[in-house]
C-alpha cells in the first residue's frame, strides 16, 4: 500500500505540474516526465488489479506491440516484410552525393525513435492511472487534482492576462496576444484544459447539490431558491470555481476548443443526471435547458468567439488544404508511412499549391491523419480501436456504477472533448493537456468495473 501510495502522489504532481512549463512541450520537459511517470509505474503496486482489468493491459499491450513493429520497420535496413520498400528518397539523395546510403522506410533516419517520448508518456500515464486507481479514494483525489490545478492555472491566467497579456510566463508571446494562454503557448489547448477542468467542476458541484438535497430533503424545485438563500458553502465554492475555468475558457476565444468543450459539459451533466431524470422526456427537457444556458453564456462571455465565427466561418481553409495534402501522403504511403516524427520534414512535399503559402506547419491539425501519415493505416486503425475499447468500458462503467459514478462520467466526457478537438488541432499531442487526459482515462477505466463484492 505505502508503495502505491507513492505512485499515486507522484502522479498527482505530474498531473498538476504538466501544465506549468509550457503545456511540457520541451523535449527536456517530456523526458523527465518519462522518467518519474515510469518510476510511478515501477514502484506501483499491482495487488489491487482484478481479473476484470487484464483486458486493459492487454489491449494497451497490442498498441505498445503495434508501435514497435513500426519503428523496427522504418528503421531497419532489412525490414521483416520485404514487400514494404523503402523510402526512395535515400536512393535519389545518394545519387547526387554520389555516396552510397543505407535506405530505410523513415525518410528521417533515426527520428522515429526521437518522436516515442509523446507515446512513452501516454503509455506510462495509463498505466499509472489504472493502477493508482484500482483505489477509488485515490480516483476521486485525481479529479480533485485535475479540478484544483485547472482553477489555479485559471486564476493564474487571468491575472497575467490583466497585467501583460504578451507574455507566457516570462516570455514574449509569439501568437494569441490578445487572448488568455495561461502557461501554454497555444490557446486552442488552453481552452480544452480550462474546458475539461470545468467539466470536473461541474460534476463536483452537481454532487454537492445532491448532497445538500438528500440532507435537507428539498424537492428539485426548491432547491435553487434554498441555495440562494441558505448560500452553502460546499455548493457555492465549486460553483465559483467552475465560473473561474469557463471565464478561463472563453477568454482563449478558441472556437473549437469552447465549442466542444461546452458539448462536453452537456454531456457530463446529462451522464450524471440521467438516472433522475424522468424517462426521454426528461432527458430531453434537460438537453434543451442546458443548451439554453450554452447558447446564453456564449451571448454573454463570447463575444470574441462569436467575432471569430462570423468573420472566419465554421471551417479553416487552410487546414481543409493540409488535410488533402496529408490524404494524399497516407496514399503514397498506407503501411508505415513516413516515419514517426517526420511530419515536417514530409509536408512540404506535399503541401498543396492551390492554398495558401503562408506559415510553416509542422504539425496536420488532426492527430489521427497525423498517425497515419507518419506511422501507417495499421496503426491508426489500432488506435482507434483501442480508443473505442476504451470508451465503451467507461459507458457500461457509468451504467453499472452506484458510487463514485463522477470517475467513469468525467473520464468520458473529457476523453470526448479531447478526441473530437485532436480532429481539428493537436492539443492531446501538448503533453501538459495529454497527461491529464490519459490520468483520468486511466483512473476512469480502473473504476469501471466492480471492486468485488462491495456495492457500487
Amino acid at each position: 500500500m505505502s508503495q502505491t501510495r507513492t505512485s499515486a502522489w507522484i502522479l498527482f504532481l505530474v498531473v498538476a505540474l504538466a501544465p506549468l512549463p509550457f503545456g511540457s512541450m520541451d523535449a527536456s520537459v517530456g523526458a523527465l516526465w518519462c522518467i518519474v511517470l515510469g518510476a510511478a509505474a515501477i514502484m506501483a503496486s499491482p495487488d489491487r488489479l482484478r481479473r476484470d482489468h487484464a483486458p486493459l493491459f492487454f489491449v494497451l499491450g497490442i498498441v505498445v506491440a503495434a508501435y514497435m513493429v513500426v519503428l523496427h520497420e522504418q528503421l531497419a535496413v532489412s525490414p521483416w516484410f520485404s514487400a514494404l520498400r523503402p523510402s526512395p528518397l535515400w536512393m535519389r539523395t545518394s545519387e547526387l552525393l554520389d555516396v552510397p546510403l543505407a535506405s530505410t522506410v523513415s525518410i528521417a533516419r533515426h527520428q522515429p525513435i526521437y518522436a516515442l517520448g509523446a507515446p512513452f508518456i501516454v503509455v506510462l500515464t495509463i498505466i499509472c492511472g489504472v493502477i493508482v486507481g484500482c483505489d477509488r479514494s485515490y480516483a476521486t483525489r485525481l479529479l480533485k487534482v485535475v479540478a484544483w490545478s485547472g482553477a489555479t492555472y485559471a486564476i493564474f491566467g487571468l491575472a497575467s492576462f490583466l497585467i501583460n497579456p504578451t507574455k507566457v510566463l516570462w516570455v514574449e508571446k509569439e501568437a494569441h496576444l490578445t487572448y488568455l494562454t495561461a502557461t501554454f503557448t497555444n490557446r486552442n489547448t488552453a481552452a480544452v484544459y480550462f474546458g475539461s477542468c470545468s467539466i470536473v467542476w461541474l460534476l463536483f458541484t452537481s454532487e454537492s447539490i445532491r448532497t445538500f438535497v438528500k440532507q435537507n430533503g428539498f424537492t428539485w424545485r426548491q432547491v435553487f431558491s434554498r441555495i440562494l438563500s441558505e448560500a452553502p458553502r460546499d455548493v457555492l465554492l465549486p460553483f465559483f470555481l467552475l465560473s473561474l475555468c469557463v471565464m478561463a475558457m472563453f477568454m482563449t476565444g478558441s472556437r473549437a476548443g469552447i465549442v466542444l468543450s461546452l458539448a462536453g459539459l452537456i454531456l457530463a451533466l446529462l451522464l450524471y443526471l440521467y438516472r433522475d431524470l424522468p424517462g426521454r422526456y426528461g432527458a430531453f427537457i434537460a438537453f434543451v435547458i442546458s443548451l439554453g444556458v450554452v447558447i446564453a453564456l456564449l451571448q454573454i462571455l463570447g463575444a470574441g468567439v462569436s467575432g471569430r465565427f462570423s468573420a472566419e466561418g465554421l471551417s479553416d481553409a487552410m487546414r481543409l488544404d493540409t488535410y488533402r495534402s496529408t490524404v494524399a501522403s497516407i496514399a503514397d504511403h498506407p503501411w508505415l508511412g513516413t516515419g514517426l516524427g517526420t511530419f515536417p520534414s514530409m509536408f512540404p512535399a506535399y503541401r498543396s499549391l492551390h492554398g495558401s503559402m503562408w506559415g510553416t506547419w509542422d504539425r496536420a491539425h488532426n492527430t489521427l491523419l497525423e498517425i497515419a501519415s507518419e506511422g501507417g493505416l495499421p496503426l491508426a486503425i489500432t488506435i482507434v480501436a483501442a480508443w473505442s475499447l476504451a470508451l465503451a468500458v467507461l459507458i457500461r462503467g457509468i451504467r453499472v456504477r452506484r458510487r463514485d459514478r463522477i470517475v467513469p462520467i468525467a473520464a468520458l466526457a473529457i476523453s470526448a472533448v479531447a478526441l473530437a478537438h485532436s480532429l481539428v488541432d493537436f492539443s492531446i499531442q501538448v503533453p501538459g493537456f495529454a497527461i491529464t487526459v490519459f490520468a483520468l482515462l486511466g483512473v476512469g477505466l480502473s473504476q469501471s468495473f466492480p471492486s468485488g463484492n462491495q456495492v457500487q
